[in-house]
């Protein structure tokens, strides 16, 4: 049985070891994931995050490209699924802060949820940034 001092120390360890696998620089300062190094990208402990993180920025850059000659009414489709999809990943986003609060997860569980959420920012970045693009396309397209 562990006492509350050694479950203690676990902690502080366990959050050590989170610690050293940051990202080189805060998604905060970031205003285009898709403008950034490849050495660059945040870093995901979760195999399947990075991959998904990669596949992720090639269909925004993609849709980007795409903004620059697509008809009106394609954008005005895209921005209403997008729009929706949003929703969605923000719903995540809040259902994994939540989880994370409340402290009642195992280290693995705790590692998983942060890797969870951190992907759910990161695609919320890249699909705010290609909303407001699509806003100003319709804008000067109505025009």
């Amino acid at each position: 049985m562990l006492e509350t001092g050694n479950s203690q120390e676990l902690n502080n360890k366990v959050r050590i070891h989170e610690d050293e696998d940051q990202d080189p620089i805060n998604l905060e300062d970031i205003d285009n994931i898709l403008e950034l190094e490849e050495e660059q990208y945040p870093r995901f402990t979760l195999a399947k995050n990075k991959a998904r993180f990669l596949r992720m920025v090639s269909w925004y850059k993609a849709k980007e490209e795409w903004l620059e000659v697509a008809p009106l009414s394609g954008v005005s489709k895209l921005f209403k699924q997008q729009s929706k999809e949003l929703e969605g990943i923000r719903a995540n986003k809040l259902d994994y802060e939540m989880e994370l609060e409340t402290g009642t997860l195992t280290p693995s569980q705790r590692s998983y949820r942060k890797d969870e959420l951190k992907m759910c920012k990161v695609q919320e970045m890249m699909a705010v940034h290609l909303i407001a693009k699509m806003q100003m396309k319709i804008k000067s397209g109505r025009r």
